[in-house]
């Protein structure tokens, strides 16, 4: 069994490592007082407070402005292959006892304790995307610990494809890569997969498509607008709906199969408008569910000058801001979007509304709402609130932004 030798030691500066005793699992390095040993970037290294006490292992990167990276907190615990096995099986028991695992995240990074390692399942497949130099010298590891246990409850990975080709692996000063990692027995593998999330059925392209294929953190707030619309048909409401920037058609498809009169789906890229039409017409909905390539900030003035008005009302913007200095500028861009969105609210319809910033939190998220609100002269109530699916659990004590998605739906008040 490999043993995972701690090569150095990392000394905090007085006074520094206070989000770290919180919780957190990072780093930085103006909080570094000494580094000491014969270190490679990547390696494992003991941490150190200032006075010499103990505070755990993991991994150093000097390219990296997060210096260290935990791995653990104990020293009773032996750093071997056993050991990340172990991380790998309890990242897998529980998603089992929280999502439907046909797909789902099965590895979430620092909220699994295994930092900067990302994995999903399709069907049969796993794709992972690895951001931090010392987990990527011990992915396959994981990886197969991960298929093993797996193994262990009859359920049968194929195939593991690598989507480590986001720019942020630079500051790590590795290579972007993106490839098939293992396959069963060395076999031909297609990167097409389909999966059902809520009944509707997906074409996912783990090659091609964004991140690692498919936006699985929505599985239960998509869930949320099939529940709605089924209760709104129930009542015998109308449900014309409008999906904005509908990328796979996810929202969009949840609402046809729910029933709704009409779906529209939105977004700017040919190629998501090819794969929802796709999508829709492998749901059997291709006479109710419709989509238009079109610059969502541009449709919906437009649409609104026409006088449309619709029953539903998605918007899933991409991330306004990923950065805290960015955040007043996002907040304006936010702001702008859910007034044109309320204004295509008929009185008694619904609006749901989403933001997948870490930076834009609940409070700021909720007063900018009340800003939107009043600049489109609408009165509204919080019908819900939801974060991220279970199966990308958020680390209550800690900063490495595992709480991110912030879902609403808001009905537009009718007074009478």
């Amino acid at each position: 069994m490999a043993t995972l030798e701690s090569k150095g030691i990392v000394t905090l500066k007085k006074g520094e490592g206070r989000s770290l005793k919180a919780g957190s699992a990072w780093v930085y390095d103006n909080e570094i007082s000494d580094v000491s040993g014969e270190i490679e970037n990547g390696d494992i290294i003991t941490l150190h407070d200032f006075d010499g006490y103990f505070m755990g292992y993991g991994f150093i990167n000097l390219n990296s402005k997060i210096r260290v990276r935990m791995l653990s907190r104990y020293r009773k615990e032996p750093l071997d292959t056993a050991f990340l096995e172990k991380r790998a099986k309890a990242a897998w028991e529980y998603r089992k006892s929280v999502v439907d695992t046909s797909s789902c995240r099965v590895i979430f990074g620092e909220a699994d304790f295994l930092p900067g390692l990302t994995v999903d399942k399709y069907e049969d497949l796993l794709v992972f995307e690895c951001l931090s130099l010392g987990m990527d010298k011990l992915k396959d590891i994981v990886l197969m610990g991960l298929v093993k246990a797996m193994e262990e409850d009859d359920v049968i990975i194929n195939g593991i494809f690598e989507r480590s080709d986001a720019n942020v692996r630079k500051k790590e000063g590795m290579p972007k890569v993106k490839g098939w990692f293992w396959t069963r027995d060395n076999r031909e593998m297609s990167p097409l997969v389909q999966i059902t999330e809520n009944g509707v059925k997906y074409t996912v392209d783990i090659e091609n498509g964004q991140k690692t294929g498919f936006f699985l953190d929505q599985k239960v707030n998509r869930r949320h607008i099939q529940e709605l619309i089924s209760n709104m048909k129930s009542q015998g409401q109308l449900t014309k709906t409008l999906d904005c920037f509908t990328h796979m058609g996810t929202f969009a498809l949840n609402m046809g199969l729910a029933g709704a009169d009409s779906v529209t789906g939105l977004d700017i890229s040919a190629l998501a408008v090819e794969e929802a039409s796709a999508n829709a017409k492998l749901n059997g909905l291709s006479d109710t569910v419709k989509f238009k390539e079109v610059d969502v900030f541009d449709e919906l003035p437009r649409l609104i000058q026409e006088g449309e008005k619709y029953d539903v009302v998605i918007l899933d913007p991409p991330a306004f801001t990923k950065s805290r200095e960015a955040t007043k500028k996002a907040i304006t861009g936010y702001r702008e979007i859910n007034i044109r969105g309320l204004k295509l609210v008929r009185e008694g319809g619904y609006l749901a509304t989403c933001s997948c910033s870490h930076f834009m939190t609940q409070p700021l998220f909720e007063k900018m709402m009340r800003e939107a609100a009043r600049s489109a002269h609408k009165r509204i109530r919080q019908v819900l609130f939801s974060t991220q699916a279970p199966d990308h659990p958020i680390l209550i004590d800690g900063s490495e932004n595992s709480y991110y998605l912030k879902f609403y739906i808001f009905q537009v008040v009718e007074e009478k």
